[in-house]
């Protein structure tokens, strides 16, 4: 099957050559998935830079069953892009991951890694409040709330307790969102 795929070049001329390389690489991706509905890529060339020549972006949309693959690339640090053929590349590279991504997610072959855990000890609680915070071995204070301790144990935890934390970026700092007691009941796994 022939992927349909449109071309679309702004502020900058029609490149015969270059619309060329994007339809071989665009016919590439059918290796990775077979059900590709379209395809439309986007070179831009903006403005100039005082101190550099024109860095180009390259745009591409990829249609699939059950999603879309967007991917855009304009790196205003990367002179590597100064050259239209480059940031075609690079944004062809970057669909082609996303899209393997793609369709792993759909056969199920994708692996779930659980969240990196680490020790720390009951530092303190709030009197009257359902939250304290935990200190880690790096010395980093973390606030964690009476839901995010597992197995309802909040009520069990005393000052000084080991415990084992997946910590999350809160509002207002880092903060437990998991929460599991460690000793003779509930040893380290």
């Amino acid at each position: 099957m022939t992927i349909p795929v449109q071309v679309t070049f702004k502020g900058m001329d029609a490149s015969p050559a270059l619309e060329a390389r994007i339809r071989e690489k665009a016919a590439r991706l059918e290796r990775f998935a077979d059900r590709i509905m379209r395809c439309h890529v986007t070179v831009e060339a903006p403005h100039r830079h005082q101190r550099q020549g024109r860095l180009y972006r390259a745009r591409i949309e990829v249609v699939v069953p059950r999603g879309d693959i967007v991917v855009t690339r304009e790196s205003p640090r990367d002179h590597a892009h100064e050259d239209a053929y480059v940031a075609v590349r690079d944004a062809f590279d970057a669909a082609t991951r996303q899209l393997e991504d793609h369709v792993r997610k759909l056969d199920g072959r994708v692996k779930h890694h659980e969240p990196p855990q680490r020790l720390g000890r009951v530092a303190r609680f709030v009197a009257g409040e359902p939250y304290g915070f935990i200190e880690t071995a790096v010395g980093q204070e973390v606030y964690f709330h009476r839901n995010s301790v597992v197995d309802g144990s909040f009520d069990q935890l005393k000052v000084g307790d080991e415990v084992r934390i997946v910590v999350a970026d809160g509002e207002k700092g880092p903060q437990a969102s998991t929460v599991y007691r460690v000793g003779k009941h509930h040893p380290l796994q």
